[in-house]
């Protein structure tokens, strides 16, 4: 009988062009390509025009589509698709909630995107498909872009170079103080709060008819940050260090009145922290009425709307001291 053999196992053939490469290099080179790119072209925003790369793309395929203040408003789809498909290619689902932000007065101190239709709401609640909704520039967002006709500023290809797009906007006013921006990058990230646009904009007249002004000077113009949301900040150390050093703790409390609801004491929340979702506000002043760290609260009534941003009544136990309770609302929310 005829003796077998198995055959022995052959190197597998090779996959492509394989490079080896010592993967502490390849981790150390491919990272810092990631890093460079989040810094530059997706988290932060350029210092200039106070935009982030997403919003600067929008705001300029609105240009493109003439959607000044006055002209017709229109579909949030087809702004998100010419913004995807001529300056940045991340997909609409990317697009839409960065240009439904610009919308939204409870996060922008100055509009840039004058809305139509439902684009959230202060609760929580998500916009509208962008299908349903529609869009235009508003005046702020126009006066960013105005002096582009002048050709003021650099331009460079697009990302499939059949069109230009600027390296940043000619702004008219100093967006990033005035809207702030927040953004976290590799190693790096930004937190800057919204200001009151005659402030700053008295501040830079201020600056130039006197280029050694003081901070105290300065401050005596822009007293601090001016959120939409309204509310009270807590001291001006913070404030003072935020300007003088970059760094600084800021806090901010709501405003708060009393009523009287059926006979009982009722605190009213009129305004709340900037950044704070109201629905998350509320879900907390109930857990600690449940829990009994407030436990004089006898109904948590939710009056927001049309009429008022902010409107939540806090209707009191008979008997409660409410000074302790506007002082046990602040410690718990």
């Amino acid at each position: 009988m005829a003796e077998t053999t198995t055959p022995l196992p052959t190197e597998p053939e090779p996959f492509g062009n394989v490079i080896e490469q010592d993967i502490d290099r390849e981790l150390h080179d491919s990272y810092l390509t990631y890093a460079m790119s989040t810094i530059m072209d997706r988290a932060l925003p350029d210092v200039r025009d106070g935009l982030k790369p997403s919003q600067r793309r929008i705001l300029v395929a609105m240009n493109d589509l003439n959607l000044s203040p006055g002209r017709k408003h229109i579909k949030c789809a087809k702004i998100a698709g010419d913004t995807s498909g001529n300056y940045h290619p991340h997909g609409e689902s990317v697009i839409y909630p960065t240009l439904v932000n610009m919308g939204q007065d409870w996060k922008m101190r100055t509009l840039l995107v004058d809305k139509q239709g439902n684009f959230g709401s202060i609760e929580g609640d998500p916009p509208a498909a962008m299908r349903y909704t529609e869009a235009r520039m508003t005046a702020a967002a126009v006066a960013l872009l105005e002096d582009i006709k002048y050709d003021t500023v650099d331009f460079k290809p697009n990302y499939d170079d059949r069109l230009t797009e600027p390296t940043v906007l000619p702004a008219r006013f100093p967006n990033l103080l005035v809207n702030g921006s927040s953004g976290i990058a590799v190693g790096m990230a930004s937190s800057m709060p919204p200001h009151n646009v005659g402030e700053i904009c008295n501040a830079i007249v201020a600056t130039i008819d006197d280029p050694e002004i003081t901070l105290q000077r300065l401050m005596e113009i822009v007293p601090g940050p001016d959120f939409p949301t309204g509310g009270f900040i807590m001291g001006r150390r913070g404030i003072a260090d935020a300007y003088a050093t970059g760094h600084g703790r800021i806090v901010v409390r709501g405003r708060v009145h009393r009523e009287t609801v059926g006979g009982r004491e009722a605190i009213v929340i009129d305004q709340i922290p900037f950044q704070v979702n109201q629905k998350t506000l509320i879900e907390k002043l109930v857990d600690a009425s449940k829990s009994d760290r407030i436990p004089d609260i006898a109904d948590i009534r939710n009056h927001s709307g049309r009429d008022a941003r902010t409107r939540i009544q806090v209707v009191l136990k008979k008997g409660a001291d409410p000074d302790v309770v506007e002082k046990q609302i602040y410690e718990f929310t």
